[in-house]
């Protein structure tokens, strides 16, 4: 199983903060969670982060709230 984290760029729900949703891949799914952390800053919740991810950028594809992917 896999796991990651999802950054947004104040998204509707949270629209005064970056937030940072956690989400595990499993049986070709992606299934978020309740796990999440929000900041006033990017740098600021990137160092909320576990250490030890990987950076994916952005996908031209993705939602446009979405800044990057840690795995």
């Amino acid at each position: 199983m896999m796991q990651g984290w999802t950054i947004y760029d104040h998204p509707r729900d949270y629209p005064d903060v970056f937030v940072a949703r956690r989400w595990y891949a499993q049986a070709g799914a992606v299934v978020p969670t309740h796990e999440m952390f929000t900041a006033g800053t990017l740098d600021e919740l990137r160092a909320l982060l576990p250490p030890g991810l990987v950076l994916l950028p952005r996908m031209p594809g993705d939602h446009p709230n979405i800044v990057e992917v840690w795995i």
